[in-house]
């Protein structure tokens, strides 16, 4: 056989200080949602995140956030987004499966405490998540 059809499953390893990064942005953008870009590798279904962009020309409010993709640089270490639920569940909605970008999606929801981090892929399916 020339290609295998390997399936990996997915997880998700966030580095401690991205975590806390997240977590402060989240707090400043409280009550309005904030958006971040995720940066890190992917290997064998392990997706990596070690760092964040604020991506540029982002807009948001109570129920939104988004950002032109048009004017987003070229970098191939991003894996995906994150951003916050102020009020409600961190389960995605349709919305936001239909602007999936990358590889993973993270939803904070409020209080924005260590344990109100959720993955998500493209699919609207949980992946696990582990702190490094």
């Amino acid at each position: 056989m020339i290609f295998k059809d390997t399936k990996f499953k997915r997880q998700v390893s966030l580095k401690k200080e991205t975590r806390d990064g997240i977590l402060s942005y989240c707090k400043m953008s409280h009550p309005n949602e904030g958006i971040l870009i995720l940066r890190g590798k992917s290997k064998k279904g392990n997706i990596i995140i070690d760092g964040l962009v604020i991506p540029p020309f982002s807009h948001s409010g109570p129920t939104f956030a988004g950002f032109p993709e048009s004017f987003l640089p070229f970098d191939l270490s991003y894996v995906g987004l994150i951003h916050s639920h102020p009020i409600g569940s961190a389960k995605p909605s349709i919305t936001d499966l239909h602007n999936f970008f990358g590889l993973v999606s993270l939803i904070v929801k409020s209080p924005y405490e260590d344990d109100d981090i959720f993955a998500w892929d493209s699919k609207g399916d949980p992946i696990p998540i582990t702190i490094i």
